[in-house]
Order: structure tokens, then C-alpha cells, then sequence
């Protein structure tokens, strides 16, 4: 269970916090995993600044760029990876900008710092043969078939669409039909997008439900654990690791790595680098050149040739 998130704030400090987390909740419909996230970011922070005293809204508006600098580095000092320090100092500038757009208080000192430069991580990714692989014998690996089946269907999800983990676990029954030849997806920020279905693909999930022992309704979680609730990541994460033991794959092959797959194919046969931008859900097409360092304008395929699961359909 999380710990409650405290703010170190006076009573004004928390009613404005307050209105704040309402504004990311209903205005910019926020997830609650995210809205999470930003909460405690900007806890941890408050607390680093000055844990002696509760603070109020004119301490925030008096703090000064070394106030700023010297948390950070009080970070950096705490081993903390800087992705997670850019995830903090995000939601922090979040709340200042918000304060300042509703004229509630303003601190320019907080435009002048920077998120920390990222270490440039490629994604890792499998061949075409690995991922094939994994499909096969991830099949296998339960006790009850349903539950091979299921997994196996999660992880064509993943490579087939490139969806994240969460997304292919958020989808409900009816979502996917054997007339589906699209799938509206909704993704980080409550974002849509369509991505091409391939046959195959409906056919793995059809194969699964033709045996899950439970009944299940429309609108109702698509895959299951063992109990009969909706499936947590933890659960393919764990078979991603025995996988990797089966087939002698590298130790930092996730669940994620068949989505990097699922683009980097793509880019690979020619597929235009923008229309992998759209069927992963980037917002901005930066993100999605992390994935390759083919030039762009030589990727000019069409998206269906290109990927080796439309050929075993």
C-alpha cells in the first residue's frame, strides 16, 4: 500500500495544492497514476526545501535560483537517476506555472533551471526470429493453457500494435472483435489513437478466450489473472524474466522491448518515421527517433509489408 502523500504546507499552501491537483484532475485529465506521481514529486520537494517549518505560499514565492539548484543537487547527491529527477523538477514547474497563470503567486527564479540532460538509453530490441520465439513458447509456460494463451495474446499486442504494457492491459471485452481491423487505443494523457490490427492477432485472443474458465461480459477486463480480476503487469513482467532464462535472451529484455520492436522493424523496412510516430502515440517525433538512426526521408513503406506478423495471418 503507498504511503498517504503530506505536504509540508501550512493550512492556505494546502487548499491551493488542493485546487491544483483538481485543475491536472479535471481540466487536464491527468490519470490518477500520474496525478500520483506529480503529487509526490512536489511533496518531496517542499519537504528538501525547508523540513523545519510548514511552509506558506509568499516562502515559494521568495525562493531563489540556489534554492532551486541546491535541491537538485541534494538529488543528485541521493543517487537519484536523473529521469526521475526531470520527472520531479516537471511537476514542480507545473505548479509554479499554474500558480503564476492564475495569478495566485509568481517566482521567475524557476524558469532559469533546467531538467538534468538524460544519458541517451537506445531502446533494446529483438529480431524478427526472437520475437516469434517468444510468441511460441510463452504459449507453454503455465500450468493451465488459458493462461499460456492469454500471454501469448498480451505479448502479440505488444509487438503486433506496439502497445505499452498498460495499454493492452486496459482493454476491455468487445474492444476487439474478429471484424476489427483497427484499434482505437488510449494512451498516456487519455490520448487516442488508431493502430492496424493483423489477423493474427484476433486469432491469439480468440484462442484465449475460447478458454478462459471464466464468463465474461462486454466492457468487462479482457484479460484475467487467476482469480478472475484484471491482469497486473507484474504477472507478464515475471514471464518476460522466465523467457529470457528459456531463450537466452539479454537480461534487459522487458515487455517494453517488444514495443521498441514493434517500431524498429517498421523504421527498418522503410515505414515512414511520422506514421510511427502516430501508431505509437508520441507526442513529439524527437521521442520517436530514438528508435533509429535511419535518415528519414529514405523510410518509404507501406506499413502492412513491412511487419513479419501480417505474413502469418
Amino acid at each position: 500500500m503507498k504511503q498517504e502523500i503530506q505536504f509540508n504546507a501550512d493550512n492556505e499552501l494546502l487548499q491551493i495544492i488542493a485546487d491544483w491537483k483538481n485543475w491536472l484532475l479535471k481540466q487536464r485529465l491527468y490519470s490518477e497514476h500520474t496525478l500520483d506521481a506529480y503529487c509526490r514529486d512536489l511533496s518531496v520537494f517542499m519537504q528538501k526545501i525547508n523540513p523545519d517549518k510548514k511552509l506558506s505560499l509568499a516562502d515559494l514565492e521568495n525562493l531563489q535560483v540556489r534554492d532551486f539548484r541546491r535541491f537538485l543537487s541534494n538529488r543528485v547527491a541521493q543517487n537519484i537517476n536523473k529521469s526521475s529527477i526531470g520527472r520531479e523538477l516537471s511537476a514542480i514547474k507545473n505548479f509554479f506555472r499554474w500558480l503564476d497563470l492564475n495569478d495566485i503567486a509568481k517566482n521567475p527564479a524557476i524558469s532559469v533551471i533546467s531538467t538534468p540532460r538524460k544519458n541517451k538509453i537506445l531502446p533494446k530490441a529483438v529480431d524478427k526470429q526472437e520475437a516469434l520465439n517468444i510468441l511460441t513458447v510463452v504459449k507453454k509456460m503455465n500450468k493451465q493453457s488459458w493462461q499460456g494463451l492469454r500471454d501469448r495474446a498480451i505479448l502479440s499486442l505488444l509487438y503486433g500494435c506496439g502497445l505499452r504494457i498498460s495499454e493492452a492491459l486496459s482493454l476491455n471485452v468487445g474492444d476487439i472483435t474478429a471484424e476489427s481491423e483497427f484499434l482505437r487505443v488510449k494512451g498516456k494523457g487519455n490520448k487516442e489513437r488508431i493502430v492496424p490490427l493483423f489477423p493474427i492477432i484476433w486469432q491469439c485472443i480468440s484462442a484465449y478466450l475460447a478458454e478462459i474458465p471464466y464468463k465474461q461480459s462486454v466492457g468487462e477486463p479482457l484479460f484475467l489473472g487467476a482469480r478472475g480480476e484484471r491482469i497486473s503487469p507484474r504477472i507478464i513482467q515475471r514471464q518476460m524474466q522466465k523467457l529470457r532464462v528459456r531463450l537466452g535472451l539479454p537480461d534487459n529484455l522487458t515487455p517494453h522491448a517488444l514495443r521498441h520492436s514493434f517500431a524498429t522493424q517498421l523504421l527498418g523496412e522503410g515505414v515512414d518515421l511520422r506514421s510511427i510516430q502516430e501508431l505509437l502515440g508520441h507526442s513529439s517525433l524527437i521521442t520517436t527517433q530514438r528508435y533509429t538512426d535511419v535518415k528519414i526521408d529514405t523510410l518509404q513503406a507501406d506499413y502492412k509489408k513491412a511487419h513479419i506478423l501480417e505474413s502469418k495471418k
